[in-house]
């Protein structure tokens, strides 16, 4: 793997609230993630995971501290140029899947290729993420793994730099949970995105390169993985 700095953290600090009901729930986030590399934000519920996703994502801002992608300050952003960011950097994957009900499998992953200006061939992506004979299908007629996989589908047919994904397996059995988790992988390394995964599942760790350990709002541990396993090899 590459050490070329592409995402960077630095003393980031969020709180919610005023006064007795304030609470600080970033304080002081220090760290970088290298281009194209897996890496999993690993921490407990509270620890402040979906919030700090949520900040590199442009959804939400830093009160202190800043992120830099590929060496732009988003604090240095107004809303027009966020919306730019977001839509050349950035694929969202959450746990709940968002598609659009209407619109079939096949359509639901043209609207994320309507936002780039370089998007992924729709069909060899249908291929790769094994929804093909499926993509006529509305999302009601498909069951909850292959709706997360429309979803990643949307997410990365626009090519994004990074791929931010929220507890993308939290709504999945554990079978279906490992055939996502096999496809984020597969996605990584044939299109080459930096993925960003927020979990609580420790298991998920051992298929990162990079695994940042959360606790109470602060990094209790950045592991670099020497060795790392396949999703299918992950047990839990």
């Amino acid at each position: 793997m590459e050490n070329n700095t592409f995402l960077t953290v630095s003393n980031v600090c969020k709180s919610f609230g005023t006064g007795e009901n304030r609470q600080d729930v970033l304080r002081g986030m220090d760290f970088s993630v290298s281009k194209g590399e897996f890496c999993v934000l690993l921490g407990p519920s509270g620890s402040g995971k979906s919030t700090l996703l949520n900040i590199i994502g442009g959804i939400d801002s830093a009160d202190s501290g800043f992120v830099s992608i590929d060496g732009d300050k988003l604090e240095n952003m107004d809303e027009k140029a966020l919306t730019r960011y977001r839509r050349k950097h950035l694929g969202y994957v959450f746990q709940l899947y968002n598609l659009i009900p209407n619109l079939n499998l096949k359509e639901n992953i043209e609207v994320g290729a309507y936002l780039s200006d370089s998007p992924l061939d729709i069909d060899e992506l249908l291929n790769t993420l094994g929804l093909w004979e499926h993509r006529h299908k509305l999302p009601n007629q498909l069951s909850g793994g292959q709706q997360q996989r429309t979803s990643i589908g949307r997410a990365i047919v626009k090519n994004p730099d990074i791929l931010l994904c929220d507890e993308p397996t939290g709504a999945l059995d554990y079978n279906t949970s490992k055939e996502i988790l096999k496809l984020i992988e597969d996605v990584n390394a044939k299109y080459g995105n930096t993925v960003i995964m927020v979990t609580h599942n420790s298991a998920i760790r051992e298929m990162a390169n990079h695994v940042i350990k959360l606790r109470d709002g602060r990094v209790k541990d950045n592991i670099v993985n020497a060795s790392k396993k396949s999703a299918l090899e992950l047990e839990w």
